[in-house]
């Protein structure tokens, strides 16, 4: 009892002193103020403003600010399972708003205050003799206060009603759309409770310490026990504009923000394969044709144009920007593969250099059985020496040293740098060679670096 009275007490001084700290020590209003904070004065007006206010999971004001009507709290553990995303889930660990008058909401922040797990109304739920004892000596006085508070959980005799802002549809609940007589007329509410949870949930995934770690171990390449969790397209609507207080607790406590999850159908845009035909290298021109590539090319530039320090985070950048042009690289290769059948190097039209076909054309290094021409052995012979790795590495690195040479001093070291970032990137090219080893019972060994990939 006596912690219950300790948190009572430094509740309703807290936010005495808040008020006091506005005036001077001589001003005539601290006396009355004062009086007005004594613990058992400030329960009775608490007990008198908790009419003001009403505890929700389910709200009406988010869908419009100026809509009356009825709001409900339902006990998620009391709503039927569903296999679709709805407040059940929340079982009993949820957090419950409230609506009504903001000046009155210091209430609601009394009530939830906590003490060995359990907050000052889950006591009053649960009869709580040493809560009633905190309040004051007088049981009587208790249990009337108790049942003011309580209130908060009801529906104040209320009659269930709509409103002209809020919304409503027609839901079919038969099976003839014709028959008018088969719609029941619904009228969705905010579930307030449950946009706080995912609130809390998105949160985490985008700014908790595991969430930093977790993006930080995969821009270094290393395993982390949490999975990184990415929202694309996330947008947040903003209720109440700069009175949040004004929509409910929650959605102050949130600072009006809430989460808007993407709905949209994928988006798919059809991307035909470039013609290799009459080109001496992909590196020349196809691989530039990828939006892609052009955007990590111009950010990778105007990183490097900006003259970073020679920090990690300067290296980090720039191997990003390594990382999307390797993955590009590997996604070019198959588009290619799937889009030209097996052996089409051997066409005269062909004028790529031989170690782009050998990477380009896999298909016709490991079917013997349908290219089997002198010509079509030594490609296959040239495949399994395992040279042109190592040769298209050195293509990338010049590749780059290229696009970037003509503003910036780019020379040796970083030549070996991009051409090491391409043989050496586990999570991309190195991945993708291996698989190709491995389909064709090819040597691990690569040519030109110590051990292989």
């Amino acid at each position: 009892m006596e912690k219950l009275k300790s948190l009572i007490h430094d509740f309703i001084q807290a936010r005495l002193q808040a008020k006091l700290e506005k005036l001077s020590e001589d001003d005539p209003k601290r006396p009355d103020l004062i009086a007005q904070y004594q613990v058992e004065t400030w329960l009775e007006d608490a007990a008198r403003r908790v009419k003001q206010i009403q505890a929700v999971t389910h709200a009406l004001k988010p869908i419009h600010p100026d809509a009356r009507g009825t709001n409900l709290y339902v006990d998620p553990t009391a709503l039927p399972a569903l296999t679709q995303l709805s407040s059940h889930v929340l079982h009993d660990n949820f957090a419950s708003d409230v609506v009504g008058n903001a000046a009155a909401l210091d209430v609601y922040k009394f009530l939830r205050l906590e003490s060995d797990g359990h907050s000052i109304l889950e006591r009053l739920q649960a009869d709580d003799p040493a809560v009633l004892a905190a309040f004051c000596s007088d049981l009587e006085q208790a249990r009337e206060w108790q049942g003011a508070f309580l209130g908060l959980l009801q529906d104040n005799g209320q009659t269930t009603a709509s409103h002209v802002l809020a919304k409503q549809l027609y839901w079919l609940v038969g099976e003839d759309c014709r028959d008018d007589a088969q719609y029941h007329l619904l009228a969705p509410l905010f579930p307030t409770s449950l946009v706080h949870a995912v609130h809390a949930v998105l949160q985490e995934d985008r700014f908790g310490e595991q969430m930093k770690q977790a993006r930080q171990a995969q821009r270094d390449k290393v395993m982390h026990e949490h999975a990184v969790r990415w929202y694309p397209n996330l947008a947040v609507r903003k209720l109440g504009g700069t009175k949040p207080q004004n929509i409910s607790q929650l959605n102050s406590e949130r600072g009006g923000v809430n989460y808007l999850l993407s709905s949209l159908p994928p988006s798919w845009t059809s991307r035909s394969s470039p013609s290799p035909w009459g080109v001496e290298s992909i590196f020349d021109s196809l691989f530039m044709q990828r939006r892609e590539v052009r955007q990590q090319v111009g950010g990778l530039r105007r990183f490097l144009h900006s003259q970073p320090k020679p920090i990690k985070e300067t290296r980090d950048r720039v191997d990003d920007h390594l990382a999307r042009l390797i993955d590009e690289l590997v996604s070019f290769a198959a588009e290619l593969r799937m889009a030209w059948s097996a052996g089409w190097t051997a066409d005269s039209r062909c004028q790529l250099n031989l170690e782009e076909q050998l990477w380009l054309d896999t298909e016709r290094a490991r079917q013997d059985d349908l290219f089997s021409s002198a010509d079509d052995q030594a490609f296959r012979a040239e495949w399994y020496w395992m040279d042109w790795p190592d040769q298209i590495g050195q293509r990338f690195a010049r590749w780059i040293n290229g696009r970037l040479g003509d503003t910036l001093p780019v020379g040796d070291v970083e030549y070996f740098h991009w051409k090491k970032e391409l043989l050496i990137d586990q999570a991309h090219w190195a991945s993708h060679l291996r698989t190709l080893r491995q389909q064709n019972n090819a040597p691990l060994y690569i040519s030109g670096r110590k051990g292989g990939i």
